[in-house]
């Protein structure tokens, strides 16, 4: 895909999905920020980036690890997440988050002027993977370190249906490649061929849990990452859409509710 698609993609998508996101992921994936914040061990006073903030699920907790003494620059190429975050951290007086719009791959960011860049479930969505890390490593002092996370394994999501049957009815092009970050040791090899050293990396088991089946549907379409595409759907195509859905994760129904599985890989590197 075009470089440039994808980026507008991935910008108007995401500003779809930003009203409902939180809703439908912020439990869910905190195995993955719990994986992220344990590798980047942040400090009182440290200068952390977040890349790809979103509506701050990663941005509110590095800024309370940092302390007042320290800063959090949050980016993110949607207008809809940078302003949502910017809104909540006025709303909550936490005055040392900075929040700006910005494409992960031309960070707009001074050389060497942040201790730990954090990428949360990001990184698979960005053209260049290797590029925006590439970034991230020049944005970072000597000795800084950078931590991301990504989805793993297609076979190891059970939510992962979604993309053809969303693209069965209308192309939605959110990433190409999805999945092959989270495939193999891919993600290290990105971290080394951007340069970074002492790289590791270990995987994430997950459950992501759903109260129902319209729960399910509103994370998966609507909350995530095809909601751009989910939007051109007329009534009748997402009533489709839907039940496509439920049946695919109906081997993870706990009575009314699901426990989807899902898999998470994480990596650092200084």
């Amino acid at each position: 895909m075009d470089a440039r698609l994808q980026r507008r993609i991935q910008r108007y998508g995401w500003d779809k999905a930003a009203p409902l996101y939180e809703r439908f992921w912020q439990a869910q994936l905190g195995p993955a920020r719990d994986a992220l914040f344990a590798l980047a061990a942040l400090q009182p006073g440290e200068r952390v980036l977040d890349v790809a903030c979103g509506t701050g699920l990663v941005t509110f907790p590095a800024a309370a690890a940092v302390g007042p003494g320290g800063r959090v620059l949050a980016t993110d190429i949607s207008d809809a997440m940078v302003t949502h975050l910017g809104a909540e951290a006025a709303r909550r007086g936490v005055t040392h988050i900075e929040v700006r719009r910005m494409d992960a791959e031309h960070l707009e960011i001074e050389t060497a002027s942040f201790d730990v860049a954090l990428c949360a479930l990001g990184l698979m969505y960005v053209p260049d993977p290797v590029a925006a890390l590439m970034e991230q490593r020049r944005v970072l002092r000597r000795g800084g370190r950078a931590v991301a996370v990504v989805w793993g394994a297609r076979s190891r999501c059970g939510w992962a249906d979604i993309f053809p049957i969303v693209d069965s009815r209308v192309q939605s092009e959110v990433c190409p490649m999805f999945f092959q970050l989270g495939t193999g040791d891919q993600l290290q090899q990105t971290f080394a061929a951007a340069g970074f050293a002492a790289v590791t990396a270990r995987r994430v088991d997950a459950l992501l849990h759903y109260a129902s089946a319209e729960e399910a549907c509103g994370a998966a379409f609507a909350g995530g990452p095809v909601a751009l595409a989910y939007s051109r759907f007329d009534a009748r195509t997402r009533e489709e859409a839907h039940a496509e859905y439920v049946a695919s994760i109906e081997p993870y129904r706990r009575d009314a509710a699901f426990a989807i599985p899902g898999e998470f890989v994480v990596a650092s590197g200084t």
